[in-house]
């Protein structure tokens, strides 16, 4: 009795740190959010941002309609939920890459991401669950493993050619690579070499193309594999 009150203060004590230590980042974001909502202040936004040409033509454009709400209160737990995913994500730059599990679309048959690497080729991660009112359909929240596999085999027909599979219900990969949102990664000899920004402002492809040129600069016949998560 006397260890589970101790692993409960522990834990009690990590959650009001990691709280602490979110806090100053959690509200910097809410009140952009906030500012945001402002149509006048949005456009001015937007526009500085086309102005700077901070987007490459390969990166999404980062679109948000009129009729969004930025300063919801879903808009704030799903920041605060990112936050937290990031920090405590087990996938970091140079280190050993979680090799967690994932579903195949066709026989739900069951997989680690590293099965999917070969040799010392590059294996591209791109995790997509970022959804707003602009995409072209609405994806629910998945109750279950069938949820998911259908919303799966939306995306498997976006991406012709390339491997989509799909996160377990406990959302395993997604949480050791920080990816609540949109998140690319690349993967080689085990260790994550490459680690984007969170989406989707830090869902950048020009990023991902840019170490892939120096890679194949410096390897002849590279060749890459991609996973859509």
């Amino acid at each position: 009795m006397q260890l589970s009150v101790g692993a409960q203060t522990a834990r009690a004590l990590k959650n009001a740190v990691v709280c602490l230590v979110l806090l100053p980042r959690f509200l910097a974001a809410a009140l952009v959010l906030w500012l945001l909502d402002f149509l006048c202040i949005r456009k001015k936004v937007l526009l500085k941002m086309r102005e700077r040409g901070d987007g490459s033509p390969d990166d999404p454009p980062l679109c948000v309609s009129d009729s969004n709400r930025m300063f919801s209160w879903e808009s704030l737990k799903a920041v605060w939920h990112g936050h937290k995913l990031d920090f405590f994500k087990s996938a970091h730059l140079g280190h050993a890459a979680p090799d967690t599990e994932v579903v195949q679309l066709a026989d739900r048959g069951r997989s680690r991401i590293l099965d999917h690497a070969t040799g010392k080729r590059p294996l591209i991660l791109n995790f997509d669950g970022w959804t707003s009112s602009d995409a072209p359909y609405q994806i629910p929240k998945h109750r279950c493993l069938e949820d998911r596999l259908k919303a799966a085999q939306l995306m498997d027909l976006e991406v012709p050619g390339c491997l989509v599979v799909a996160d377990s219900m406990d959302n395993s990969s997604n949480a050791a690579y920080g990816a609540y949102f949109d998140r690319l990664y690349i993967l080689q000899d085990g260790k994550v070499a490459y680690q984007g920004g969170r989406g989707p402002e830090g869902y950048k492809i020009s990023e991902l193309r840019k170490w892939l040129d120096q890679y194949r600069n410096g390897v002849e016949n590279s060749r890459t594999v991609v996973i859509h998560v």
